[in-house]
């Protein structure tokens, strides 16, 4: 990988200018609930009132970056410390599938002999659960809970499932009609666990004990301000079941006082599948977009797609990438693919971008930690939220060689995924003297290569070598 990815220039007067190549240029007393109430409303996760393409968080918009070893982190052992080392290199996003399928993670429900009780709570869960919502809250870093975490409910997990009719003393077979054995993908939507909604089966025994779920994880969860809401991970279902759900939450919340944004996460690759309409058409029901899955494409495709993505979304809304995929050690793309997928998704506009899990992502490795970390020198040094893509800047460009995110006339950034040289139009400024240039070595996490030169209406960008 290129060692040197962000760039910098300012400009006499001044014009700052940001590039990143694999380097990256710079250029430059007790309340009353009421009270309570009225603080959480202001200080909540919600789209940036200035720009909503974005988030903001206790009345400051925030760019929200991160990775992490797990996709249920709730459950993992060593957690606080988890937490701390993401915040220390300045990341404030993680994920949350409500999921318990690894070794050493325990159900939601407790256990009475052979089988579990499901109008009984395993403490144990809710308890991790609860440390890790606290702890995140203390943190200030925005947690993306999955309430249904899709992969729990078929093959060998729904084997061992609570929800399976086998296993509890709640309801049967006969009752329910749900399986007890479940042999395919998800993608073959074969179990109507996912059916129980009132547009499908309306199968009113199986979603009390869902709606009984839900409840218990929002009474954990409508304490904080800090959490976004996505229904599953990467569901092949029919769009009611996603509906009913972000519908049902948002009734809670109104309830509770308590607004919250929702998003659904669909399987496709191409994120111009029938199935991601549910979402994009749909803002009343999802006041948000995901769309980790475009996370698979790579080089140019990958940009491509987000922008234009991104350009037909109306109306505008944040749109959050909370799965990074590639790693070495993965299936789905390398360790650079997974680099360069981060990099383009902050440089693409786009709201939130999080290193997946090992092994099919870098998580929270040394080598997620730099990206992450120099990611967040790059963006507190500019206004990110004031800016835009815009590739139109750039002149003798190859296929995936540069991408630029500006606010012409003041500052650009430009990213470089594998070194290159490219021509930038900075004609947007009227009055510069000079243009102050820097690189950053996003491998390195450091500022390198600083230079000031005579303001010119287009100049050349080659990125550092060794």
């Amino acid at each position: 990988m290129f060692k040197y990815p962000l760039k910098s220039i300012q400009i006499s007067k001044t014009l700052f200018v940001l590039l990143v190549c694999v380097s990256v240029c710079f250029v430059a007393a007790q309340e009353s609930k009421t009270e309570r109430d009225g603080d959480m409303e202001k200080n909540r996760i919600q789209i940036y009132t200035e720009n909503r393409r974005y988030w903001q968080y206790k009345g400051e918009p925030i760019l929200l970056i991160g990775g992490s070893v797990e996709d249920n982190l709730f459950q993992i052992p060593n957690l606080k410390e988890h937490l701390e080392l993401l915040k220390s290199v300045g990341g404030n996003y993680v994920r949350s599938t409500m999921s318990w399928v690894d070794e050493g993670d325990v159900p939601p429900f407790k256990k009475v002999g052979d089988q579990y009780d499901l109008n009984q709570w395993n403490e144990a869960f809710w308890d991790r659960f609860r440390n890790f919502i606290t702890w995140t809250h203390e943190m200030d870093i925005i947690v993306q809970v999955e309430v249904w975490a899709t992969f729990n409910y078929y093959r060998e997990p729904w084997d061992a499932n609570p929800f399976n009719p086998k296993n509890n003393s709640n309801y049967t077979v006969e009752e329910t009609g749900l399986p007890t054995v479940v042999k395919s993908h998800p993608t073959a939507t074969e179990n109507n666990f996912f059916w129980s909604v009132p547009k499908e089966r309306n199968q009113q025994i199986v979603l009390k004990y869902q709606q009984k779920f839900v409840d218990k994880l929002l009474s954990e969860t409508f304490q904080y301000e800090h959490v976004l809401y996505c229904m599953d991970n990467e569901t092949s279902v029919t769009p009611d079941w996603g509906e009913y759900w972000a519908t049902y939450i948002q009734k809670q919340a109104t309830v509770a006082g308590h607004p919250v944004e929702t998003t659904e996460m669909w399987d496709p690759w191409n994120i111009f599948h029938e199935k991601h309409k549910a979402t994009f058409d749909h803002p009343e029901t999802y006041s948000f977009c995901d769309i980790s899955q475009n996370n698979h494409q790579k080089g140019q495709t990958h940009w491509d797609n987000a922008q234009r993505y991104r350009s037909e979304l109306s109306p505008i809304r944040p749109i959050n990438n909370v799965k990074i995929y590639g790693a070495d050690s993965g299936r789905f793309g390398n360790t650079q693919d997974g680099l360069e997928r981060f990099w383009r998704n902050i440089f693409g506009g786009l709201a939130s971008a999080r290193f997946h899990r090992p092994d099919s992502g870098v998580g929270l490795n040394e080598t997620a930690q730099a990206h992450i970390k120099s990611m967040r020198m790059l963006t507190d040094t500019m206004d990110i939220f004031t800016c835009e893509p815009d590739n139109d800047l750039l002149f003798n460009r190859a296929e995936n060689e540069a991408y630029v995110i500006a606010n012409p006339g003041r500052e650009y950034a430009v990213y470089f995924p594998n070194g290159g040289s490219v021509d930038i139009n900075l004609g947007a400024e009227k009055d510069a003297e000079t243009i102050a240039i820097r690189w950053l070595d996003i491998g390195k996490s450091e500022w390198i290569h600083a230079a000031e030169i005579p303001f010119s209406k287009r100049i050349t960008l080659s990125a550092p070598t060794e």
